[in-house]
């Protein structure tokens, strides 16, 4: 039960991160943060007190976050890619990552640049332009936010966090 995760939003209610049951009612108890959405009116029940089960919460006060940079790895464009080939859709295959421009042609190592391929597209496409193929993006490849990158590692969002999320 401590294991579920609450949405935490910064006073502004910009999304922050994704935190535990157990540090959402800290900070419910410590009033440092506020009770926005709730587990359909569930309850956290002590001998004294009682304390609505949170599933997004807002901070009391306004934190300055340094926006955190994802690095650019192979795991990290996999995860970005949901684990699925940008160029036929296939997911339970073996995957690589593929450049969009080849190295040969100027193309350089960049979220923008990078995606996730399976070996057969991969060798499909070779040292090629996309142009030069007949193959197609599933979508277009940009660098992940820290929040979208947090919310990949969900199987599901939970529907009550959605009116949080900057949602595109």
């Amino acid at each position: 039960m401590f294991e579920k995760k609450i949405l935490l939003l910064n006073a502004n209610y910009e999304p922050l991160t994704i935190c535990k049951l157990k540090k959402a009612l800290k900070l419910l108890f410590l009033k440092k943060a506020e009770l926005v959405e709730s587990e359909n009116g569930r309850k956290i029940r002590t001998p004294s007190t009682s304390l609505v089960m949170p599933s997004v919460i807002r901070l009391a006060y306004y934190v300055k976050v340094k926006r955190r940079e994802i690095p650019l790895t192979k795991k990290n464009i996999l995860r970005r890619d949901n684990y699925t080939c940008q160029y036929c859709g296939r997911k339970n295959v073996p995957l690589t990552t593929d450049h969009i421009i080849p190295k040969a042609y100027g193309g350089k190592d960049e979220w923008e640049n990078l995606v996730c391929a399976c070996v057969e597209c991969n060798t499909l496409k070779g040292n090629k332009r996309l142009s030069e193929t007949n193959l197609r993006l599933l979508k277009k490849p940009k660098a992940p936010t820290y929040i979208t990158f947090l919310l990949n590692s969900l199987s599901e969002i939970p529907e009550n966090w959605r009116p949080y999320l900057f949602q595109k």
